[in-house]
């Protein structure tokens, strides 16, 4: 996809519905139920999870997010790192290459997207373009406030408007993406 400024964005969005068949293939193959999934996503940071003693992703996020057609960016990336795929795997009419690669990580880490990062690229864009935030919103077809917001959030934000924001940026997701230890 040589310029994503081009493309109309409902070919740009995350289909999330193949993230889930992705998911249950790799599920129905290995003769796992979706607790067992999403079990061995944390288990992939098993020694971080000990130390931050967080609540492990469940199997009915997994389930539900094909109901809802919808997921945060940052569960997302549990799923991704589990399938071994990009982000922009799941995203119809992208040529995926090394670049969309996500950072390998060991059990004591955690991939996490930069929300802070993707914000100061899309407040760049943004001002490079001469936009106001009410055209870009329109542009990614959200709230002017989902986007101006952004710098302040501490968790996430929908994995459709991430990748159509770093679609709109022209960057991989990757770029966005770093190897959290807390």
């Amino acid at each position: 996809m040589a310029d994503n400024h081009c493309i109309d964005r409902a070919l740009v969005d995350f289909d999330v519905h193949a993230l889930y068949r992705a998911l249950d293939g790799q599920r129905a193959g290995r003769g796992l139920s979706w607790n067992g999934v999403a079990r061995e996503m944390w288990e992939l940071s098993g020694e971080l999870n000990a130390r931050r003693n967080d609540h492990p992703i469940a199997g009915s996020t997994l389930v539900n997010m094909n109901r809802r057609g919808a997921s945060t960016c940052q569960h997302v990336l549990f799923m991704l790192r589990w399938l071994g795929k990009a982000p922009e795997d799941f995203v119809p009419g992208v040529v995926v290459s090394r670049k969309h690669a996500l950072p390998r990580v060991g059990a004591d880490r955690r991939l996490r997207w930069s929300l802070l990062e993707v914000y100061a690229a899309l407040d760049t864009e943004r001002g490079r373009r001469g936009l106001t935030w009410r055209t870009v919103a329109a542009e990614l077809g959200c709230g002017t406030s989902q986007l101006t917001s952004m710098r302040k959030l501490r968790y996430a934000i929908e994995i459709k408007l991430a990748m159509r924001i770093v679609a709109w940026v022209g960057r991989p997701a990757a770029d966005f993406v770093y190897a959290a230890e807390w």
